[in-house]
């Protein structure tokens, strides 16, 4: 034992291993939002009713399909503390250790925790579409700090406080605004629509919200094309100034994927939306926030990553 305890907690971490760890977690958190998302496009929701167990004196699921698919949800629960425990603990053994990184790390500790007692309530309150967004949305917050801690990882320890580039400070901020209201718009296409699961796995009706799909649908659409008219105008302003090239290709990255988003989002609307096309909604939707974190990131740093360091 006194062997063990020496190697456990004497032994150190280089920062390119932990960013390995901060990248876990960004992708714990990614799987778990599809997971999540597959639950409700199957219909397996309340497949386990009960909560933290699956049914009453049951802690794991029956060997049938919506109870398997609720359960394997959960258990991605798991991976995703563990990723969040692993970026604090890492970044108590990184060398050097840097403050910064322990807190955005334990934020991640505490939006999991908010997620697993909101995941009671949704499960309490029999899937109220309003707590399966909030779910969501609380995700997207998740993802937001993992971003960011992967970012940071990946800074040279001696980096000067950040300095936004002065063309980029309104852009960069009308882009995170505007794609947040785009995220929270399509939360309640989703609770509006059919997928919000037209029953739950018990055969019983699912409550939407009381918006005609239509008119959510055109709103949320609306502000998708106020978004890229943003974003178009941000790339001309980085090519008037000759901006940095990384943040154009930021730039380049989240254009692409917006474009591929708003096709989808056009497609799945006019195709009767079909739930596999949900699905990779959901997913571009997560790719479109971590472009728009990650180019909010680099229009206000003051240095550039570490060349020795593994890319994201």
């Amino acid at each position: 034992m006194r062997a063990c305890h020496k190697v456990c907690f004497v032994a150190s971490i280089t920062p390119s291993t932990y960013r390995k760890f901060t990248a876990f977690a960004l992708g714990s958190l990614a799987l778990i939002i599809i997971t999540g998302a597959t639950v409700r496009l199957t219909g397996s929701g309340l497949g386990c009713s009960d909560w933290p167990t699956c049914e009453e004196n049951q802690l794991y699921a029956d060997w049938s399909f919506h109870p398997m698919v609720e359960f394997i949800n959960r258990l991605v629960t798991g991976v995703v503390s563990i990723g969040a425990i692993g970026a604090v603990l890492g970044s108590m053994r990184r060398t050097p250790r840097r403050a910064d990184l322990t807190r955005w790390s334990w934020g991640l500790v505490a939006g999991v925790l908010a997620q697993i007692i909101l995941g009671a309530f949704v499960v309490r309150l029999e899937l109220d579409p309003r707590t399966v967004l909030l779910h969501f949305l609380l995700s997207m917050v998740l993802i937001w700090n993992a971003v960011v801690l992967h970012h940071r990882a990946g800074l040279p320890d001696d980096t000067p406080e950040a300095v936004a580039i002065p063309e980029l400070v309104w852009p960069k901020r009308l882009l995170s605004g505007i794609t947040a209201v785009v995220l929270v718009l399509g939360t309640l296409v989703t609770g509006s629509g059919p997928h919000t699961g037209e029953r739950r796995a018990d055969g019983v009706p699912i409550e939407r919200l009381p918006f005609a799909i239509r008119d959510i649908t055109r709103v949320h659409s609306t502000s998708v094309l106020v978004l890229l008219a943003v974003l178009l105008g941000t790339v001309w302003l980085c090519r008037k100034h000759g901006i940095f090239d990384d943040v154009r290709e930021e730039l380049g990255w989240l254009l692409a994927t917006m474009v591929v988003q708003a096709t989808i989002g056009y497609v799945q609307y006019f195709t009767g939306v079909p739930a596999w096309l949900v699905g990779l909604h959901i997913v571009g939707a997560i790719m479109v926030w971590v472009a728009v974190v990650r180019f909010h990131l680099r229009a206000t740093r003051a240095a550039t990553l570490d060349p020795n360091l593994p890319t994201t």
